[in-house]
Parts: C-alpha cells; sequence; structure tokens
C-alpha cells in the first residue's frame, strides 16, 4: 500500500507535466519572465492572461503589453520539432520525428484578439500589434513573417517600434480600460470560453466527425509513401482511434 500512495503521485505529477495545459502555461510563464527581465516596467506595461467578451463568446489573450509605441497583442505556442507556415495559410504544421499535425495559423487566431481590443480601446491601424512568439524546441523551417517570433526574438520585435503613437496618457487610459473591461478569471468564465473554442473549431471543420467513435476529426498529412504530402481528416483520438476520411 505504500508504494501506492508514493507511486500514484508522481504518476500524476508526469501527467500534468506532459500535458498540453502545462505546456501552455509554461510557455506563457517564460513569456512573462523575458518581458519583465528584458522590458523597462517604467516603458512598458505588461497585463497576462486578459479574457474579453467578444460577440456571442469570449477571446481570451495571452499577453498585452502596452507602451507610447503600440498595444502589443500576444499569442503563445509551446511546440517542438519542425514548424512550416506562412502569413496567409489558414494552416500550418508541426513535424516531429514520424507524426505530423497541423494547427490553426496562429496569425489567424490572433486576429480576433486583436480586433477586439482595438474595438475595445478604439485603436487606429499602427497603434495596436499582432505578435506570435514560438517557445520551446521548434525551429521554423519557412520564412516566417518578422512578427512570427522564437523565444525573445520576440522582444527585439517590440524594441523594433520606436517612433510614439500613443501619449503617456493614453497609455494609462488603455491600461485602465482593460483592466475594468476584462472578464474576471473564475472557473465558469473558463469553462465557457472552452466550450466557445470548441463550437468555433467544429464549425470550421463543417461538423467533421469521426465515422468510427463521433469525435472531432483534424487535417493530417501523409509523410511517406508515394501519397506523401496528401492531406486527409483523422481522428483526434489517434491511436486509440484510427478513424480517416479522404480529403477530397
Amino acid at each position: 500500500m505504500s508504494v501506492v500512495w508514493f507511486v500514484v503521485p508522481i504518476a500524476v505529477l508526469m501527467a500534468v507535466l506532459k500535458s498540453s495545459w502545462f505546456k501552455g502555461k509554461f510557455g506563457e510563464f517564460k513569456v512573462n519572465m523575458m518581458a519583465r527581465l528584458r522590458l523597462s516596467g517604467r516603458k512598458y506595461r505588461l497585463i497576462k492572461d486578459v479574457m474579453l467578451p467578444a460577440g456571442n463568446g469570449t477571446t481570451q489573450i495571452d499577453h498585452i503589453i502596452v507602451s507610447i509605441y503600440g498595444v502589443f497583442v500576444i499569442e503563445t505556442k509551446n511546440m517542438k520539432g519542425s514548424i512550416f507556415g506562412a502569413q496567409d495559410q489558414p494552416v500550418w504544421t508541426q513535424k516531429f520525428y514520424r507524426c505530423s499535425n497541423t494547427f490553426q495559423n496562429p496569425l489567424h487566431q490572433n486576429y480576433k484578439h486583436v480586433k477586439t481590443l482595438a474595438q475595445l480601446l478604439t485603436l487606429r491601424e499602427g497603434q495596436i500589434h499582432s505578435l506570435v512568439v514560438f517557445i520551446g524546441d521548434g525551429v521554423f523551417k519557412t520564412q516566417m513573417p518578422e512578427n512570427v517570433t522564437r523565444g525573445a526574438g520576440y522582444i527585439r520585435y517590440i524594441k523594433s517600434k520606436r517612433d510614439p503613437v500613443l501619449s503617456l496618457s493614453e497609455v494609462e487610459d488603455i491600461v485602465e480600460k482593460i483592466e475594468t473591461g476584462r472578464l474576471t478569471s473564475s472557473f465558469k468564465t473558463r469553462r465557457e470560453h472552452i466550450r466557445h473554442v470548441r463550437n468555433i473549431v467544429k464549425e470550421k471543420q463543417n461538423g467533421m466527425v469521426c465515422p468510427r467513435c463521433g469525435a472531432p476529426m483534424v487535417m493530417r498529412t501523409l509523410k511517406n509513401g508515394q501519397n506523401a504530402g496528401r492531406q486527409f481528416w483523422g481522428c483526434s483520438r489517434f491511436p486509440s482511434c484510427r478513424g480517416i476520411v479522404n480529403n477530397t
């Protein structure tokens, strides 16, 4: 019995450390620490984990940095392997060993965040910037836009903006509007946000569900064989379920 009490907590801890939730939170933590260490708190105001009402749902922003040089809306990705993508592609690809997965273009994902915040703050183009930060061992295998960075590269991007577009008083007003406009962080608001995001994903997949188990399908790409490069819908529960639908 004593061995069980020792093993179970370790197993739970390992499961948490390997979870996508923990990887996301750890990535956000690293971005926060880099901002606090390398951006002056007098010039740049960091606001993290902001949830705002958006239409009939909510939108969650990982980090917002406010300065006289503009408002930077940051989307964080903690990913391994090789990353392939282009600014206008709806989905990007992650390749890790023999696995190949697709994920939503993070610039498109951040577009809603930027638009929601711009509307809340009545900001003009040039006063708000979309910025994507990849944390982890991921390596870009295609040319990325300058606002898609790895690690501390996002600090260099922010510091490259040297022309003031906001006054000090406007910066203070923006920070206050964000703080007063954000939703209170609670289990209920996060549960509703997750439900809203899942509904959006299902709509984008045109209701595509696995013919075997009914789980949502995700777009995958064949890596080997004469059909290498061909895309198909694969069950999100793979390898537990191997249901597929050809992408016609």
